[in-house]
């Protein structure tokens, strides 16, 4: 086919190095342009002030993996990655004081459109969090940052650092497994195509060689020696199993590979206060 002159071209996904400042670049980029398609897309799914965890459904109401409901009542409250603010907003409405931030100023913005509800705005990168030490009771992310950053134990560092001793963080990702497998809701994606072991990063390049969009893969012994090595104590590794009334797609998530394959890993964390 062809190109029409001044047409943007498709970026080449390819599998390459990228460094923590363009990884950051990239997705920052990537979720501002993307953040109305993204809402539009999976806004229904996870509501404006609900708490999934992942493709799955899996709802913080049933799980509890920050502790129980009525324990969260005044508690301080991290989200990591918010986009919209929908985990926050769930939240607030517990009684906690949540801060939402996310590095994209776009999807925040669609935080502000449906409604704040005394949630704290904050617009910056998770390796570099713009608050005092121990100023958190919890803190939590649901598929946001850690997938995307190229050094996660310095994300990990930081949360460790604003949490308070005894102070929890749970954060949901991709399962590392689904790295050895197409991208792809049908049968194809049932087919191992590459290395568990490869840790290479997806990159997504314009035609000048410059990432528009970067994920980072880890292995699951990887994200232990992550978590220990930021100084937190992992409490539990949670896979959610596909529920039966969940019929949706969501990229290569679905009810087919759901049945089969873990698709999202969630690492429950705490800051131990034996350690300070």
């Amino acid at each position: 086919m062809i190109q029409e002159p001044g047409t943007p071209q498709e970026p080449e996904a390819t599998r390459r190095t990228a460094g923590v400042t363009e990884s950051s670049r990239a997705n920052r980029g990537w979720w501002d342009r993307n953040a109305d398609e993204y809402q539009r897309e999976h806004g229904t799914f996870l509501g404006d002030d609900r708490f999934v965890w992942g493709p799955e459904g899996l709802d913080e109401v049933e799980a509890e993996l920050l502790g129980p409901v009525e324990e969260l009542k005044d508690a301080r409250v991290l989200e990591i990655g918010a986009g919209a603010a929908q985990c926050s907003r769930w939240l607030r409405a517990q009684g906690a004081r949540p801060v939402a931030l996310d590095l994209s100023h776009r999807q925040l913005q669609h935080a502000l459109r449906i409604g704040r509800e005394d949630i704290g705005l904050v617009q910056a990168d998770a390796g570099a969090l713009p608050f005092a030490d121990a100023s958190f009771d919890l803190a939590c992310s649901a598929y946001g940052a850690l997938p995307f950053v190229a050094e996660p134990v310095r994300v990990l560092r930081e949360v460790r650092r604003v949490l308070r001793p005894g102070g929890r963080f749970v954060f949901s990702a991709t399962h590392p497994v689904r790295w050895a497998f197409p991208d792809e809701p049908g049968p194809e994606g049932l087919t191992v195509s590459a290395s568990y072991f490869d840790r290479t990063p997806y990159v997504e390049q314009d035609e000048e060689g410059r990432a528009v969009y970067v994920e980072h893969h880890r292995t699951l012994g990887d994200r232990v020696r992550d978590v220990v090595g930021a100084g937190l104590r992992l409490v539990d590794v949670v896979e959610p199993e596909w529920p039966r009334w969940n019929t949706q797609e969501w990229g290569g998530w679905s009810p087919l590979r759901g049945a089969l394959l873990p698709g999202t890993a969630i690492f429950v964390c705490v800051r131990d206060p034996e350690r300070g």
